[in-house]
């Protein structure tokens, strides 16, 4: 190393290093900031983990100064190099650690983390309906997020909700929102109506509802659930709901099956004294009995207005295919006397069509003056209050009324 006289001695990093390493007549430089002008208190954590220049640094710091190595349990002083050289990578992977979210934390046993459903009940007594208002789905997931507990590779999931009647949950009672995808914060804002619901029904039965989430290659997969005993909701009130979802809860099948029916359907009559008729309207179907393979039935409604010596009053509505809860809104006239009204009975049969094969009887209704309970005092109703349509919804039964055959 040559010097002109007057200047100062100019020295590369690589010598600085050699000498810290073999001491010699030039004193080893104890700032690290002199050999690093752009951190003044150490190296960062990258350079620490550089292992020549960390090991060629601590090994001469140990010898330049004697007051930076520890004993027993005293903390380094993290201004001197050999500390940011050296020790540095403990603070930092601690630091490191402490700013992860607590993924593990997100499947704890806490309720809350299968999230939550916003949601309002209404039954209509008048219409005997039950009105379902799907709003809204969140949770926190993880800490740092809310929304539903993501299901797909990317995070996200395609959410909708099911509702099941129990007892007697089947695809008769299932109703289902439409599918939201990609998200974790889905608004449905739907309401899914349930019609044919009863006085009894809100007594004795409950509502399920299951959130859930759509993949189009393999089954579906459940998110969480929560349950109402209908006999909580007071009749024509709505009342909300923000209920925390639950892991699913098994269903007892041992239930009373008898309670379950064949189906509902309900059935308009008014007498006509301008014409002279009785018009019979058959205006849906709830819950009726799966009769194929696939789950479903395709129904139709058949009505016979008898005695009917020229059997002349049947009349057929349409086929509904693949539905348990049909919507068919047709009306049938029978021209007769109103004073013969009271020799006659209203027979109405609902089946199952089928293609090459008998169709199957699903269930059936008589309605007259040799009935009882609502299906005489639907008739009577009907007698008493001329050229006024009155609705009603009734129980099938699984015996065939009559003599009937397909």
């Amino acid at each position: 190393m040559t010097q002109r006289k007057g200047e100062k001695p100019t020295i590369s990093i690589q010598e600085h290093m050699a000498i810290d390493v073999c001491p010699g007549p030039i004193q080893p430089i104890k700032q690290i900031s002199d050999y690093f002008p752009r951190y003044p208190r150490g190296l960062p954590p990258a350079v620490a983990y550089i292992g020549p220049l960390r090991s060629a640094l601590s090994t001469t710091s140990a010898a330049a100064s004697p007051a930076a190595s520890t004993t027993g349990t005293e903390r380094p002083n993290e201004d001197n190099p050999d500390w940011a050289c050296a020790g540095a990578s403990a603070p930092v992977q601690t630091s490191r650690r402490d700013e992860e979210p607590d993924v593990e934390g997100y499947d704890s046993d806490d309720s809350t983390t299968l999230g939550t459903l916003e949601f309002s009940l209404h039954y209509d007594q008048e219409n005997n309906a039950l009105h379902c208002t799907i709003n809204k789905a969140k949770l926190p997931v993880p800490r740092y997020k809310k929304g539903l507990k993501p299901m797909d590779h990317n995070g996200l999931s395609d959410p909708y909700v099911k509702l099941h009647l129990l007892p007697g949950a089947s695809k008769a009672n299932k109703l289902r929102t439409k599918t939201l995808h990609n998200t974790l914060n889905p608004v449905w804002s739907e309401t899914l109506t349930y019609y044919g619901i009863t006085d009894e029904d809100m007594v004795r039965k409950t509502l399920r509802i299951s959130v859930c989430d759509e993949d189009k290659f393999r089954h579906n997969e459940f998110i969480g659930e929560t349950r109402i005993p209908l006999k909580k909701l007071k009749p024509n009130q709505v009342k909300n709901f923000n209920n925390c979802l639950e892991k699913q809860l098994p269903v007892n099948k041992t239930e009373d099956k008898s309670l379950e029916e064949r189906g509902r359907i309900m059935i308009s009559l008014k007498y006509n004294t301008q014409k002279s008729c009785l018009m019979v309207g058959i205006i849906r179907c709830a819950h009726l009995a799966a009769m194929d393979a696939n789950g479903f039935s395709d129904p139709y409604v058949k009505t016979y207005l008898k005695p009917d010596e020229n059997k002349k009053s049947k009349h057929k509505t349409a086929v509904k295919k693949k539905t348990l809860n049909p919507e068919f809104n047709e009306e049938f006239c029978y021209d007769i006397k109103y004073a013969d009204l009271t020799k006659k009975t209203l027979e109405v049969t609902v089946w199952d069509y089928d293609i090459g094969k008998s169709n199957d009887f699903i269930g059936g209704v008589s309605l007259g003056i040799n009935a009882n309970g609502e299906r005489l005092k639907h008739w009577f109703d009907c007698l008493k209050n001329k050229d006024k349509k009155i609705e009603r919804w009734h129980t099938l039964t699984n015996e065939l009324p009559g003599s009937l055959n397909d």
